[in-house]
Formats: structure tokens, sequence, C-alpha cells
């Protein structure tokens, strides 16, 4: 077996590991779990990490099991966080855990013929017919109250962080260690990887499989480090909230921009842990990256791969044309873009709406930009003005210029922008006469 840990450290993958998980991943193929957590009917950026673990280990020839938690989702995991969740109805969880399981469909093949075909499973299906005495008597008993206080998900949450924890809460470990013992006994799957938050729950499940089982059973543990921006924001979120890997949250333009417009520190990591690309050509993208900034090789190539990875090509080259079209100097090309890409390279700009009474009646420049709130006062936009700095559709207009329907795009939108940098949109509202 090739090395994994190798290549996953070089990338800055690897966080806590178990002793001996190497050695067993260097052995033989090792049948190895990740858990996704079914808060939404979509996964945002932040589960890239394990997606892409996942698809390592079948590229490296492990067999990957991606588990959908039907059954933990109904507690909510307490790791990293102050407070209690919300508990989801069961109606609302069955279509999370269907939407989750329809994103990890495309990244890997749960119907292939391989040996070491990835699987798809749902811990609802084995957790559903347990009962609470079996679990107390079969699971409880194998665990100390101890061992499990001693977890710093619950030490943070007894310390007084938040409003304490709840006794389900308190037992989330113990079913996540389930999970493992069952997949052990079921898949005989010897791994289980997550993020760094996870470590305490998962080698619960290391001391589950071990005490559950006859002596000598093995059990191994891994994990990755959470990703963070380098002035230590948390990483995965936009100015509008998280960034998602389905278009219908998150369109692949602004999927794209996202990558694009990483800094070149964070850039120079994220380019080894979202992408496939190997080490001497991460290593001479980065030299070239270095040497010339301003062109940001690097910040083009992740968001290309990325948008290829979790879209497709064709996705890819959509989001590019129009990125090339919005920074040209003229609007032509922008004109030229399908209403619907128009309204998702706009989705980021600040708007404003204004009337179809207010646009057929014309409407000054100034109150174009002190109106809408997109400058403070009618003073500061005559400045600009003066100044040469107000463009309506990438023009540059003086104070008398008054904005008509003759100025909208597709029918509907008009871009504005003072000096270079700051861009903002109008959008007009068309009412129609009701049949």
């Amino acid at each position: 077996m090739k090395n994994i840990i190798s290549e996953l450290q070089w990338r800055g993958l690897v966080h806590d590991i178990m002793p001996g998980t190497e050695e067993q991943l260097l052995k033989e193929m090792t049948t190895t779990y990740i858990g996704f957590d079914p808060t939404s009917d979509s996964l945002h950026i932040g589960s890239l990490v394990p997606i892409i673990l996942l698809v390592h280990l079948k590229n490296f020839g492990h067999k990957p099991i991606a588990l959908v938690g039907g059954a933990t989702g109904m507690i909510g995991d307490p790791s990293g966080k102050s407070d209690e969740r919300n508990l989801l109805d069961e109606a609302t969880l069955n279509h999370n855990v269907e939407g989750i399981k329809s994103v990890l469909s495309r990244f890997l093949d749960f119907n292939s013929n391989e040996i070491n075909a990835p699987v798809l499973v749902n811990n609802y299906d084995w957790m559903k017919n347990l009962s609470f005495i079996n679990f107390a008597r079969d699971v409880g008993k194998r665990i100390t109250v101890n061992y499990m206080m001693a977890k710093d998900s619950v030490k943070k949450r007894l310390s007084g962080e938040g409003e304490g924890m709840s006794f389900t809460e308190f037992t989330y470990q113990l079913i996540q260690g389930y999970d493992f013992y069952h997949l052990h006994k079921e898949y005989n799957c010897l791994l289980q990887m997550g993020g760094s938050d996870q470590w305490g729950n998962i080698t619960t499940g290391t001391e589950l499989v071990r005490r559950m089982n006859s002596e000598g059973a093995k059990a191994y543990a891994m994990t990755c480090p959470l990703i963070t921006k380098a002035d230590g924001s948390k990483f995965g979120k936009s100015e509008g909230g998280n960034v998602w890997l389905t278009a219908d949250k998150t369109s692949v333009y602004k999927f794209y921009q996202f990558w694009l417009n990483t800094t070149d520190v964070d850039a120079e990591k994220y380019i080894k842990i979202f992408t496939f690309l190997d080490k001497e050509t991460i290593d001479t993208l980065i030299e070239e990256h270095q040497t010339a900034p301003h062109l940001r090789v690097l910040q083009r190539r992740l968001a290309e791969e990325l948008t290829v990875f979790v879209h497709s090509k064709e996705e890819l080259e959509k989001a590019q044309k129009a990125s090339e079209a919005f920074f040209k100097p003229t609007i032509d090309d922008l004109k030229t873009l399908p209403f619907e890409t128009l309204e998702e390279i706009f989705e980021s700009l600040p708007t404003a709406k204004i009337t179809q009474k207010e646009i057929e009646a014309g409407y000054s420049i100034v109150d174009a930009f002190s109106k809408t709130g997109f400058l403070s006062s009618n003073n500061e936009v005559r400045r600009a003005l003066k100044e040469n700095a107000i463009s309506v559709n990438k023009v540059k207009v003086s104070e008398d210029f008054v904005l008509t329907v003759d100025n909208l795009i597709h029918g509907r939108f008009i871009l504005l922008q003072k000096g270079k940098k700051n861009q903002y949109y109008i959008d007009v509202e068309f009412s129609f006469p009701s049949n």
C-alpha cells in the first residue's frame, strides 16, 4: 500500500493520530469511516475536508464509508458547541439525510463494483430497533462516567460554558461510539476519521470496539485540523453566510469567486488541502505565485480545481465567462450573459430596489446613490461626480444624468460604480396588471 498518512501530512491534513494507524494503512486495504451530521439538506465547504479525505482513501486503495447520522442527528453533537442545539423533527431530518446522500454521491461512486467501492450508510438503520434497556446494558456498562466526563466536549460544557449539558447530549459519544462498533462488526471497519473536535467521540468509539469484542480487537483514530483563515476568522463563510456545495444555495459563480478572493497566505495552504494536485505541481505554483503575486496564479488554480471538483468543467467555464464579463471595461459582454447568471453576479453587490414608476419618470443620478443609501449624502455624490468617479453601466456620467428604462440591462438591472472598486446595482421592480 502507498503511504496515505505521508500524503495527508504534507498537505496539512493530520492533527491527531492513534499509534498503529499508519502501520495498519500501510499493511492492507483498510475500511475507514467518516460521519456527516444532517443539520441541513446540503453540505457547505466546511465538509469538503472529510469528503476529500474519503476520496484520498479510495485513491490510495482503501475502502471509505460515508455515514449520514440519521440517528445521531436527532440528538446533536455537543462537540465545539456551548449550547444545546434545537432538535429537528423526523420529517426535516429525513429530508436532510436524503439531501446529504445526494451531495456525497457526486464525489463517491456508491454503485461501484470495485473491491474498495465506497459505502453509504445511515446510522438510523441500526439504531432504530435498539431499545434503551439493551443499549444501557450492552453499551453503557462498557464505558465509565469518569471516562466520558474527561472528554473536552463534556468538560467545557460542565465548566460553565452555556447552560450545562443534557443527558441526551451526554450520551452522544456513546451513540457515535456504537456506530464504530457496528461498522467494525458489519464491514470490518478499523479506522474512524473526522475533524479535530471529534477526537473525544472517536476515541470513545475505539474503546467500545475493543471492549465489546473479544480480546485483541483493533480500532484506530485520526483527525484533521479544523480549517481557519490566516487572520484567525472562521473558514467557510462569505458575507452572505455559508458557502454551500449545491448551486441552489450558493451559485457556481459565487462559489468560484469565494476561492478566487482567497488571500495569498490562505491560498498557499488551501491549494494543498482542497486539491488533488501533486506536490511538485503545487510547489511550482507557489513559486510562480511568489514571483508575481499580482497575477494570482494560486487563487485562479484553486478556484478552477474546486469548481470542477464540486460542480463540473462546464459550470467552471460559465463562471469564468461571467467573471471576465463583469471585469471588462465595457458593459457589452455583461449584456450577453443569461438573466440567471447576471442575477448571480449582482447577488454579491450592495443592492437597492426602485419602482417601475420611478424609472419611467427618470431617476436622477444623485438620488440613485443617496436615496438608495449607497453613499451617505447628496453632497458626497456631487463631490464624486465632480471628480469624474461615478459610472452607470461602466460609462462615466455627470451630475445632470438621469436613469431611464434605456439603461436597464435585461430590462431589470442597472450597474453603478464609484471609482474602480465600489460597485452597486439597482433592481427595478416592475408591476404587471392582474388578470
